[in-house]
């Protein structure tokens, strides 16, 4: 007689951060909350049991979740739109806006280096999001050439690596303390709730959780 093999919890990828701050009332009001050693700063875990036996939490690069769940690897995640626009995976479904991490995604640069794209025919940007950063000079005319940090961005323009940097702005206090002033927005942002698409139609449970984040994130909305 063959036993029957126990289902995997699913596996929702959280990022490190100011998102994952924000999200905790969210999973705490979908029975989500992770176990205590989620909060223990000397632990090196990465993978946490929740209060539902039958979900089980990641916690990774806010980059990374997007890849993990494209991949398979986790069935559920919380990411930026910013990172699903930046890494376009077909793979990756994007059905709830949760409300929270709201900020922008910006072209910043030295105050007197202003961004005049109508004299402008290639420029030099410092980002972590190439993709997006070139087409959304690529729809001015203008040929972005990227280099690509994943940190320290203010650093790139104040020193001259290059004129104009494209990142995450929130209160502009970052670019102030750095000499830099914010020249146009490209997206505004916030994150959402993403599936894995063969898990959303083969795994009820991932489908279920996604509709308990939906009527969360709208009973919010009315209250």
């Amino acid at each position: 007689m063959t036993r029957a093999t126990p289902s995997r919890p699913v596996l929702l990828a959280l990022p490190k951060g100011r998102i994952l701050g924000e999200a905790r009332p969210l999973l705490a009001a979908a029975g989500l909350s992770p176990a205590p050693a989620f909060d223990d700063e000397n632990s090196r875990a990465l993978r946490f049991s929740t209060r539902d036996p039958g979900v089980e939490i990641i916690r990774v690069r806010s980059f990374d979740a997007a890849t993990f769940v494209a991949f398979g690897a986790a069935d559920l995640g919380i990411v930026g739109n910013d990172v699903i626009l930046e890494f376009g995976y077909s793979e990756l479904y994007a059905p709830v806006d949760l409300g929270i991490g709201r900020c922008r995604l910006s072209v910043a640069g030295r105050a007197d280096t202003p961004l005049d794209l109508a004299r402008q025919s290639h420029v030099r940007v410092a980002t972590k999001y190439p993709r997006l950063t070139q087409a959304f000079f690529a729809a001015r005319g203008v040929q972005a050439e990227c280099v690509k940090l994943n940190g320290a961005m203010e650093l790139a323009a104040t020193l001259g690596l290059a004129p104009y940097i494209v990142d995450l702005v929130s209160t502009g206090r970052t670019l102030a303390e750095n000499d830099l002033v914010e020249h146009e927005v490209i997206l505004h942002v916030s994150a959402r709730l993403v599936a894995n698409r063969a898990a959303m139609k083969t795994r009820p449970r991932v489908a279920e959780l996604v509709g308990l984040f939906r009527d969360l994130v709208r009973h919010e909305a009315a209250a």
